[in-house]
């Protein structure tokens, strides 16, 4: 294998999966046997998640989920790293495949404009246009569009409060929308569609797609990219950044952040040192020397 040796795939797909829970098992022993890491979520909504190994097991397990009954045309978007990505292999049932808590909400029927990432500067350039980051503040800590509004939320659950709160209540305000992968926007437009609003936007593909069509030099994005392995971050082309995480809260930390007087790698960072107490920080100093040793 060349350096890149894991091809990450990024998936999702709305449609309706009655009988997903059959799903769990078999797609857990074929990703075991094909030795594939990762996370899939399964709901009777569809599925999403992120999985990782050699390219030819990857696609495997690509073609199993797109079997009779199951995902037909399911998409993934690729990039590469040259460790684990993930640790192990979990396929897990939930009642939404990202979590919005609106029933009535179904990306099946009703979603925004998608915008190609080639389209999607054109679009950033209208004067009038209420462009929205719909991820958790920890991940637009550490980048975005030029000009999004951040809603500073820690979970999407929140997100639906904030937008009736905050949306302009003039007449047919024209809203895009971006998030890491693009699912988010299926269910914040659907949502925005359903709460009366007529043109909305949403970025075909997420930022990911967006980071590895557009030119650097022609980009409008600042920072880096958020994503849900161990990677951490990426940035332009998808290259893996320079970000790591708090491994007591989970925070992701630049190399400046990781300067503080207040970090301790493994136990405790600026972020986090003043909430949790003497003794949590000794049971992830422990929890950290046993990882070091098992790492070994």
């Amino acid at each position: 294998m060349n350096e890149q040796k894991y091809h990450i795939a990024a998936l999702y797909q709305f449609v309706e999966q009655p009988n997903f829970r059959k799903l769990q098992q078999p797609l857990l022993e074929f990703c075991l046997q094909k030795e594939v890491i990762g996370s899939l979520l399964l709901a009777a909504e569809g599925i999403n998640g992120t999985i990782a190994g050699a390219k030819e097991n990857v696609n495997s397990v690509l073609n199993f989920l797109q079997g009779p009954g199951w995902f037909p045309g399911l998409e993934a978007k690729v990039s590469f790293a040259s460790t684990p990505p993930f640790y192990r292999m979990k396929v897990r049932l939930k009642k939404e495949i990202v979590t919005m808590g609106v029933p009535s909400v179904n990306p099946r029927e009703c979603v925004g404009t998608y915008v190609e990432p080639t389209q999607w500067n054109e679009l950033l350039a209208d004067p009038g246009l209420l462009l929205i980051d719909t991820r958790n503040d920890y991940e637009v800590a550490i980048g975005s569009f030029r000009g999004a509004q951040n809603p500073q939320i820690n979970t999407f659950k929140e997100f639906p409060p904030w937008l009736r709160k905050h949306l302009p209540k003039n007449d047919n305000p024209k809203v895009a929308m971006f998030c890491t992968g693009g699912i988010r926007c299926e269910k914040s437009t659907s949502f925005l569609k359903q709460e009366g609003v007529k043109e909305v936007f949403h970025l075909k593909g997420g930022i990911l797609k967006y980071l590895e069509t557009i030119p650097e030099a022609e980009s409008l994005w600042e920072g880096q990219c958020f994503v849900f392995d161990q990677r951490v971050s990426v940035g332009h082309g998808l290259i893996q950044g320079d970000y790591t995480l708090c491994r007591a809260c989970r925070y992701p930390l630049s190399p400046e952040n990781r300067a503080h007087p207040l970090y301790e790698e493994g136990v405790s960072c600026e972020f986090c040192f003043d909430k949790t107490s003497a003794k949590q920080k000794r049971g992830y100093a422990e929890r950290h020397r046993q990882w070091i040793q098992s790492n070994k």
